[in-house]
């Protein structure tokens, strides 16, 4: 999963497709929850976000792995079990 982030605001002119992703990357967001919210392909919303990032309008990174706990693990396994 990548998650995209806008890097400066929407300025006048440009694309409608690229100021509503701006928009909806105030946050860090998944490319395919920006898919759903603009109502198109994941493969479109892909190449609008390429036009994006060549530009340095969004970065894009992938989430960090959470470190799990050994203990946290075990003691959700037993609230599970426990239900």
């Amino acid at each position: 999963m990548t998650l995209v982030v806008a890097e400066c605001d929407p300025v006048a002119g440009m694309q409608s497709e690229h100021a509503a992703i701006l928009r909806l990357t105030e946050h860090p967001t998944a490319v395919v929850e920006l898919a759903a919210e603009l109502k198109l392909p994941v493969s479109i919303t892909k190449i609008l976000l390429s036009d994006l990032l060549a530009a340095g309008r969004v970065s894009a990174r992938h989430p960090r792995k959470a470190v799990l706990d050994p203990d946290v693990l075990e003691q959700v396994l037993v609230g599970l079990r426990n239900l």
